[in-house]
């Protein structure tokens, strides 16, 4: 029994691969809507892990003993919360100073600020849209900017708003190649500062560049731009990530009481974490995946139908083969498992073609365009499971059709 089925197995799959080789263009036709269904997820699947796993290393690369106390959420993504973050007083020098000076369950406390856009010179070449940082010291304690030669500011370049700057590498290769940066004065807008470091090169993500960025003394900055505008305060835990709630709580407590905050009254200003951003992006990726997810599954049910369409046209072509089968005393079952098996096969097949392809075309995004891809392997399976299940499930009506097919009947077909 066992060497039977074994040889139904195989001789189901030659003849469902030899049918598609047979008829090459109706075979095209026949997986194109498995093929792209597999695809699509394949791909969305690639990227968007890749692209997760790129935000939580790259992007949002805060320590989990880190948090953030700013104004409002850094990220905002409706117009009631915007404006409602508009009316909170702002985070000032020395909100940060009262929190440096009083948190005992902080390890290190940073401040920063930023402006984007701006135009950075030296001699008669220039560098556009540079993110230019507002540094305090501890900041490389809190965020990880490694410098490839230089040094970051320090207490006294703060104390003495001295005009200092490190450089990204956009700047260093572009505006100061063949010299040595360092020592070299260059105009950020309206001021002049000396290179004290470059920084080590980023790389770039969705075609945006890393590495435009240029980092001032804080009150630099300020002096250079505005000291009206808010900051961000930066934290972080003396015990590790097992003590940053308590950590966060005590800065909550501390800024409360600085800015005369009312018992009952809510926070006027933000706390934030690594979660905190990536959950955000979690459930962006997510709705994007979801709806991915729903356009594939419409390729998969259109092949379905498709494959179940070219099932039925089979059963009907070896109409005289089905009852000659039955008449030499194949059963029911036999009948119905090689169809079954055929659907199967058909739909596999798509799928390891919507696998490839999808690898390929995750992969050609990510030179294209350099949005980061990482290819899993569940998912190869999954998509692979899906395909074949699409083929049996899609596979049932032709092949009951052809397993309740009279043998006499079959046999007097043309």
């Amino acid at each position: 029994m066992a060497g039977k089925t074994t040889m139904n197995f195989g001789e189901a799959v030659r003849i469902a691969t030899g049918s598609l080789w047979a008829h090459k263009l109706r075979s095209v036709l026949t997986l194109l809507g498995v093929v792209i269904g597999v695809m699509s997820v394949i791909a969305v699947v690639s990227i968007v892990n890749g692209l997760n796993r790129y935000v939580a290393e790259k992007v949002f690369n805060l320590g989990a003993d880190v948090f953030l106390v700013s104004r409002g959420p850094i990220i905002i993504t409706n117009i009631d919360d915007y404006q409602e973050t508009q009316k909170r007083r702002k985070i000032r020098l020395d909100d940060y100073e009262w929190v440096r000076d009083n948190c005992r369950s902080c390890g290190a406390v940073g401040a920063s600020t930023d402006k984007q856009g701006v135009q950075v010179k030296y001699g008669t070449d220039y560098l556009s849209n540079v993110h230019v940082l507002g540094w305090t010291a501890e900041m490389p304690r809190l965020y990880s900017l490694d410098l490839v030669e230089g040094r970051h500011v320090s207490e006294a370049d703060v104390s003495h708003a001295t005009p200092v700057c490190a450089v990204g590498h956009d700047i260093a290769e572009k505006l100061l190649a063949g010299t040595d940066p360092i020592g070299k004065e260059i105009r950020v807008d309206t001021i002049d500062c000396e290179v004290i470091g470059v920084g080590k090169k980023l790389g770039s993500v969705m075609g945006m560049s890393r590495d435009a960025w240029l980092l001032l003394p804080i009150t630099t900055f300020q002096k250079a731009y505005s000291s009206d505008d808010s900051i961000r305060v930066w934290a972080k835990s003396s015990k590790g990530a097992s003590g940053i709630d308590d950590a966060m709580d005590e800065v909550r407590l501390i800024l409360r009481g600085k800015r005369h905050v009312a018992y009952r009254d809510p926070d006027d200003f933000a706390i934030e974490t690594n979660g905190s951003f990536l959950s955000l992006w979690s459930s962006i990726s997510g709705a994007f995946f979801g709806v991915t997810i729903v356009i594939a599954s419409i390729s998969l049910i259109v092949g379905g139908i498709v494959i179940m369409n070219i099932m039925l046209v089979s059963v009907t072509e070896r109409t005289r083969e089905i009852g000659l089968r039955k008449s030499l005393g194949a059963r029911r079952f036999d009948i119905q498992l090689q169809f079954l098996i055929e659907s199967a096969t058909i739909a596999a097949i798509g799928g390891a073609w919507g696998v490839v392809l999808g690898i390929l075309l995750a992969k050609f995004v990510t030179l294209t365009t350099s949005l980061p891809s990482s290819v899993q392997l569940w998912s190869v399976v999954m998509g692979l499971i899906v395909a074949t299940s699409v083929g049996l499930f899609f596979g049932v009506y032709p092949a009951s059709k052809a397993a309740r097919m009279d043998p006499v009947v079959a046999l007097r077909s043309e």
